[in-house]
């Protein structure tokens, strides 16, 4: 394999072609004969548990997810072998990836005997050869020295993630749940915030919430409103369809649940500001947190209640959570009437309380000034500044 820095257009001249082509005539043979890209990838991932737990830990998502990873990016990589500029932006941008998920390049060296090892052993015996070997370790040479620039290039040139859109469910005619596949994996903590930019607006890009459960999956969850049909919002809820491209930027905020479990949780959400309590909630589901957290969502009437279900789910799953609904206008149905802060001043005592608040910029500023007023101390109540 050569440096796609010599020669003339794509870097290649004939004979370059030729060695390029043989060698991706091998990993294709050998990727074959060992299982194919799934079998391959799995053996993988469980070599590198067993060698760098750490590596895989630093990634979003659980064993399925970096198994179908790992698969994805052996079938991309035999697949552009043969194209070097492509192959050099792939890994480039992987290695970008990697370095915003708190990877170094030199966990990585492992990776290569890994690949080769998991090749092997998928094989009859007699199957692994040579030139198989050789390919392969040639091969991730190149490539990890590509991801090493990527992640250095990542301290002055933040990543940004291409994604897919995997599902949209329209819950209201001007909201819809969004969740995002991102290419490559795209770290975040559950209360953060990323933006978002449209194939219809490049140069827009806008800040949404991310409500997913990193540690069980790769998928980036939007709850989305759009007081319009047009701007970003717009085009997310009314002209966006699974199979299409978004963009998104690094995961930013700091309203992200502490790390020291002394204090009790009081989430307070209006509107689609429940997306990053959502997160919260799974979050303290997946780590069995033993913290109580009250969840309170504020909404004018039983629709806008679109994603209760879930929520309700998330809170039954996490060891000491309680979700309570607010509606301030009409039937409440089973849930309470009146104004959040009420109800929140009327369910109990949260002086000691860590506090989250989510939603419109009207709703945080009241809120806040609610609960200083029931004791809460300023530095205890967390909200990213309103856009």
């Amino acid at each position: 394999m050569v440096s796609p820095s010599r020669g003339a257009g794509d870097g290649m001249d004939p004979a370059d072609d030729a060695l390029l082509r043989e060698t991706q005539r091998l990993l294709s043979t050998s990727l074959t004969f060992a299982g194919g890209p799934v079998e391959v990838a799995e053996r993988l991932r469980a070599a590198l548990m067993q060698a760098h737990p750490g590596l895989m830990a630093a990634l979003p998502g659980g064993p399925a997810t970096h198994a179908a990873q790992l698969a994805r990016a052996l079938t991309w990589l035999v697949h552009h072998l043969d194209r070097p500029p492509v192959l050099v932006e792939g890994t480039g941008r992987l290695g970008a990836a990697l370095a915003a998920c708190g990877v170094e390049p030199g966990q990585m060296r492992l990776v290569g005997a890994a690949l080769a090892e998991a090749m092997r052993a998928g094989m009859a015996p007699g199957q692994w050869r040579q030139d198989f070997d050789l390919a392969w370790r040639s091969t991730w040479q190149h490539v990890f020295e590509w991801i090493s620039h990527g992640a250095v290039r990542a301290a002055y040139d933040p990543p940004v993630w291409d994604a897919t859109v995997v599902a949209h469910e329209l819950r209201r005619p001007d909201l819809a749940v969004v969740r995002l596949r991102p290419d490559l994996p795209m770290p975040y903590r559950p209360g953060q915030y990323a933006r978002v930019q449209v194939p219809e607006l490049p140069a827009i890009w806008r800040p949404y919430s991310l409500a997913g459960a990193p540690r069980r999956n790769d998928l980036v969850e939007l709850h989305v409103r759009a007081k319009t049909t047009s701007g970003v919002s717009g085009t997310l809820v009314h002209r966006t369809r699974v199979g299409d491209p978004v963009r998104i930027s690094r995961a930013e905020g700091g309203m992200t649940l502490p790390s020291d479990p002394g204090r009790n949780l009081l989430l307070i959400a209006g509107d689609t500001g429940v997306a990053p309590l959502k997160a919260m909630l799974i979050e303290l589901a997946d780590t069995g947190d033993p913290r109580s957290a009250v969840l309170f969502w504020g909404v004018r009437d039983l629709d806008e209640l679109y994603d209760i279900d879930e929520i309700a789910a998330a809170a039954r799953a996490a060891r000491r959570a309680t979700v309570v609904p607010v509606v301030s206008e009409g039937d409440p149905g089973p849930y309470a009437s009146g104004l959040v802060t009420d109800a929140v001043a009327a369910y109990g005592e949260w002086s000691d309380h860590e506090v989250y608040l989510a939603g419109p910029p009207l709703m945080l500023a009241a809120t806040s000034l609610a609960m200083q007023q029931l004791g809460v101390s300023p530095d205890r109540i967390h909200h990213d500044p309103p856009e």
